[in-house]
């Protein structure tokens, strides 16, 4: 009985200490971070100690997708699958929460801590991801750093979205747009501009009819940068002669990287410095007030039929 005793007091031992052991481990800072998601890798590459994170999301390389490409040159690339993360010996990675959800369930099974970021929408969500990565990532100190810097420059280049602000039209490739709780929403309202796609009543990214574009006759109409892969049918209605006259009437056309606004971060600001610097141009060429510029609501009609 004794000796059965002893014997079970002797697992418990090891229990306490197999517990405290991986309590202290997890209290510290993990070495080895992989991320397969381009947003996380834009935040690691933001804030990750040197050689903290051993490999990025292929994406991280691309310049027109990435604002941080040329921090991930010489981090390799990989593909997100399961079996590629695990040989790299993670102890902690980094995930979106639209990545293959098979692929996070399998590295969880094998033991592999797996955090997931969700998109940006807002300022706010990149404060709130920067102060996460930062502490998952044992770099609290950067990410408070990292974050006053962003204060400071967002001050100096806030505007404030006014009713009397100036209405951009954002247009992506088969009329596509994004409206109220999307990051490019968040940059327009920084900037002072008004939002058409969310004045009508778009959440996140949705659809803008061309009529109602043209209808609206915003002040400016912000749009993506051609695919470097070539024509593509969803440009198509970039051609539309609607289109056209609507961009000829616009006091201001720009283009919106892709990469300034995919994935939200400090590089954010950049498109707020683009679109307030439009903004200043089309305020000294602004028709004056009552010219008609305004959003029809979401019953509006439109008064034109566009003709392909």
């Amino acid at each position: 009985m004794m000796r059965r005793g002893a014997a079970a007091a002797a697992i418990f031992g090891m229990v306490l200490s197999m517990t405290a052991a991986a309590r202290l481990e997890a209290a510290e800072p993990p070495r080895r971070v992989v991320s397969v998601n381009l947003c996380t890798d834009q935040l690691a590459l933001l804030l990750a100690a040197p050689g903290q994170l051993v490999s990025v999301s292929r994406l991280a390389h691309d310049p027109t997708m990435a604002a941080l490409a040329g921090a991930a040159q010489g981090i390799p690339a990989n593909s997100g699958k399961a079996e590629e993360i695990y040989l790299l010996r993670p102890d902690l990675v980094l995930a979106g929460t639209y990545t293959t959800r098979q692929s996070l369930d399998m590295l969880r099974r094998l033991g592999i801590r797996v955090e997931a970021f969700p998109p940006e929408q807002s300022l706010d969500d990149i404060r709130r991801h920067i102060r996460r990565m930062g502490a998952l990532l044992g770099r609290e100190a950067a990410a408070e750093a990292l974050l006053a810097r962003f204060e400071a420059d967002l001050a100096v280049l806030a505007r404030p979205r006014t009713a009397a602000s100036p209405l951009a039209a954002v247009y992506f490739g088969a009329a596509g747009t994004a409206g109220r709780d999307s990051l490019v929403d968040a940059v327009l309202a920084a900037a002072g501009w008004r939002n058409l796609a969310a004045e009508i009543g778009v959440v996140g990214v949705g659809l803008l009819p061309l009529e109602r574009l043209v209808v609206a006759r915003p002040d400016a109409v912000i749009g993506e940068a051609p695919d470097p892969g070539g024509p593509a049918l969803a440009h198509a209605s970039y051609r539309h002669p609607a289109l056209l006259a609507a961009i000829r009437s616009a006091t201001g056309v720009t283009v919106l990287p892709d990469r300034l606004t995919i994935c939200g971060g400090p590089f954010t600001l950049e498109a707020v410095r683009q679109l307030r610097a439009l903004g200043d141009r089309v305020a000294t060429a602004r028709p004056p007030a009552g010219d008609g510029r305004t959003a029809p609501g979401p019953g509006a009609a439109p008064d034109i039929e566009a003709r392909p």
